[in-house]
């Protein structure tokens, strides 16, 4: 079994550096378009379409079959332009084209002026990588925590792409990282992370009207340090440009507990949701 994972992810990774090389020769947008609809007719055979779909009827209940197969495509279009997208970091990171507009940078420079450490969240949202590559480009000191990939071969890869082009203290999720981040927060950096997905150690909380396992760290940093909570949306207003959209910060009351400021936060990602359901990533086991 050992042996047949290790040949399965030595032959996965081939064929992605595969891609990435044909993808660089072509350039960002045509790999980005390409990348797309590979995804779209590929995407049912990597994760369960079933599952998916579930995902879907469970967060809306009144879509018809043809509305969730809709959703689906685009769920798919959108995942393989990202995948298209991370050979092309340090591009993004120069926008030298102007392809990222940036919304509420007067948040940002508050938090330098007063050397504020903070908590910034979002979810899979578009090119979920920008969040944490602009707020280090713009001065924030930061630390991001992601999730390790299970082929290992391809996380040695995007480890490096991403302390290389998106933010260089890359904190892996876990209790070791939870450690760590709290020693970076003492250390006056703010924290990156996303809170879409489900954890083995997190609590029950509301999303989209079912319980579903759900990180507190945020709640955590906020009771411990009474730090603010920012989130950040991504949107991709077409093939490759994007708008980086920064909310006023959460602020909660000193009594609030860790569960209540975790469901403020989901109802914030529903939100968020439902103006483009498309745009998440519904193949996680959110609700397991």
């Amino acid at each position: 079994m050992k042996v047949f994972k290790f040949l399965r992810y030595l032959i996965e990774t081939i064929i992605i550096i595969f891609f990435f090389f044909i993808f660089k020769i072509i350039g960002l947008k045509k790999s980005s378009f390409i990348s797309g609809k590979i995804f779209l007719v590929f995407g049912k055979f990597f994760r369960s379409q079933k599952k998916i779909e579930n995902n879907l009827k469970i967060a809306f209940p009144n879509l018809t079959n043809i509305e969730i197969k809709e959703h689906i495509s685009e769920m798919w279009n959108y995942y393989g332009k990202v995948f298209a997208e991370y050979i092309f970091l340090n591009d993004l990171r120069k926008n030298q084209k102007g392809n990222i507009q940036i919304n509420g940078t007067d948040i940002l420079n508050k938090l330098k002026e007063n050397n504020e450490s903070v908590i910034f969240v979002s979810g899979h949202f578009d090119n979920f990588e920008l969040m944490a590559m602009y707020l280090e480009k713009s001065g924030i000191k930061l630390s991001a925590v992601y999730r390790p990939l299970n082929n290992f071969f391809m996380n040695l890869i995007m480890e490096r792409l991403r302390k290389k082009y998106i933010c260089k203290k890359q904190i892996k999720k876990g209790r070791v990282g939870l450690r760590d981040s709290l020693k970076l927060f003492n250390e006056g950096y703010s924290v990156a992370l996303m809170i879409d997905q489900r954890v083995s150690e997190g609590s029950k909380i509301k999303f989209f009207n079912k319980e579903a396992y759900t990180t507190t760290i945020p709640g955590q940093f906020v009771k411990k340090f009474n730090c603010k909570v920012i989130p950040i949306d991504i949107v991709r207003i077409n093939d490759i440009d994007f708008k980086i959209q920064i909310f006023e910060p959460f602020e909660f009351k000193e009594n609030v507990s860790i569960d209540e400021i975790t469901l403020e936060l989901n109802k914030w990602l529903e939100k968020i949701i439902k103006k483009n359901p498309s745009k998440w990533i519904w193949s996680h086991n959110r609700w397991k």
